[in-house]
């Protein structure tokens, strides 16, 4: 299991680019129902993704397993309401009597083992009100050719991700973005889920 407090403090953070993923811009700008909030982002890390999600002027909830991701993500100025709080997506004591308008997902899916996915999905489903939005960027091959496929990044594909969601939601939209961080071009997916 990886130890995410531990790398943070090392600075062993590759996934970590400074800014807003650019999939999250796109869905933004496609201008897809995130509604009133508060819309929440487990794996926020420094929280890039969560000021860009503020500019809705939503409350956004940044969560994160990581107190120093959690203490460097608070220092940079707020864009709107958004807050960062310590804890586990998958806990169902941390969810317990909170309800999201919509989530967005960028590095948590990707980051947990697969065996855990099941519970994602539960924990998603779990927290979203009806008719919620699940949006999210999912790595459907993070390594390249002859290189070992060992992660994290774990990789996923559309037909997993749909069996895994569709026992609670239905996918409204999904494409591959237009825009990537360098390296993964054409190696994620866009995917827009409503809760039933």
């Amino acid at each position: 299991m990886t130890d995410w407090e531990k790398r943070y403090q090392l600075g062993d953070t590759p996934w970590e680019k400074g800014m807003a993923a650019p999939p999250l811009l796109e869905v933004l700008a496609k201008g897809a129902d995130w509604g009133a909030g508060p819309i929440l982002v487990p794996g926020c890390g420094l929280g890039h993704d969560v000021r860009a999600l503020a500019t809705l002027e939503a409350p956004v909830v940044g969560l994160d397993l990581s107190p120093t991701a959690v203490e460097r993500a608070r220092e940079f100025p707020p864009v709107g309401a958004e807050v960062y709080e310590l804890g586990n997506f998958l806990d169902p004591a941390w969810r317990a009597g909170r309800k999201f308008s919509a989530v967005w997902e960028h590095t948590c899916f990707c980051a947990i083992d697969p065996s855990e996915r099941g519970r994602y999905a539960e924990a998603a489903a779990a927290c979203l009100e009806q008719g919620g939005l699940l949006a999210g960027v999912f790595f459907l091959t993070p390594f390249d050719p002859g290189e070992a496929a060992c992660g994290p990044p774990f990789a996923t594909t559309v037909e997993e991700l749909d069996a895994w969601f569709s026992p609670w939601f239905e996918r409204i939209d999904g494409w591959v973005p237009g825009a990537a961080y360098p390296g993964r071009e054409s190696r994620e997916w866009i995917g827009l889920y409503r809760k039933r």
